[in-house]
């Protein structure tokens, strides 16, 4: 990688994905700076989602998927034929619209179930990576008391956060999330919004958001797609105060969407 480039962590090269012949994301292009958050806005529908489960190979999960085009990883195209899936989302982690702690595991297992599978830990360097997660994610104070009680009789905001801890755990490069506070209140959603911050000092943070209130609060660069494509990318703040495309003004101006 040359100089011009090296703050780079993820190029996406001409990507589309597919929905067996459903073309629902359209040759996007887009470097991602390392350390930066990225917001991805867009109307309903117009692969906003589908192009953030492209990025850590989670899109070819589903029935007929496939994608075209390239997603560059520590010069690792992430779609190459001798690719480890597994291996890709460990390093590109992956927070859902909805906390998705897993069931009759406790606040602890939930954080340490990827290092404890992956190995090469002992207990207490397990536990202490589960402490170190949960103050990442702006928890610890609030649950280190209830380390053994089941994940999902947290509140939905602490789940989240937890959600969150558990994909750090692993100590990725990029964490991804698909609409991360759409299914919380305005309080615990400024917390993710808060954490989300302070997250960026260590790590890339791709936000699918349908918030545009949200991606110009705290997104250093911000994605706007239209029916599968990238129709402007920029600064945020160049984005949302001049547009350099018609559509996108006419979006942000809540013209359609």
């Amino acid at each position: 990688m040359n100089d011009e480039n090296k703050n780079i962590v993820l190029q996406v090269k001409n990507l589309s994905a597919y929905f067996a012949d459903n073309k629902v994301v359209k040759n996007v292009s887009i470097d991602y700076s390392a350390k930066s958050i990225n917001a991805i806005i867009g109307p309903s529908g117009c692969g906003k989602s589908t192009f953030l489960r492209s990025l850590n190979r989670i899109h070819e999960t589903v029935l007929d998927a496939r994608v075209e085009g390239q997603v560059i990883l520590d010069d690792i195209d992430i779609y190459g034929s001798t690719v480890d899936p597994v291996e890709i989302r460990k390093k590109i982690g992956m927070v859902f619209q909805r906390p998705n702690p897993f069931p009759s595991m406790s606040v602890l297992e939930n954080v340490i179930i990827g290092p404890k599978l992956h190995g090469g830990f002992s207990k207490n360097a397990l536990i202490e990576l589960a402490e170190e997660c949960l103050k990442k994610a702006a928890l610890w104070d609030e649950v280190k008391d209830k380390l053994n009680k089941d994940g999902t009789g947290l509140s939905g905001g602490q789940q989240q956060r937890l959600c969150i801890a558990r994909a750090i755990a692993l100590n990725p490069k990029v964490i991804l999330m698909d609409e991360p506070t759409s299914a919380l209140d305005p309080i615990a959603s400024a917390k993710i919004e808060d954490l989300m911050k302070k997250l960026k000092k260590d790590y890339t943070v791709i936000l699918v958001t349908h918030n545009m209130g949200q991606a110009a609060r705290i997104s250093d660069y911000t994605s706007f797609l239209m029916l599968g494509e990238l129709i402007e990318h920029s600064a945020t703040s160049d984005l949302f105060t001049t547009p350099k495309n018609k559509q996108t003004e006419d979006y942000i101006m809540r013209r359609f969407g």
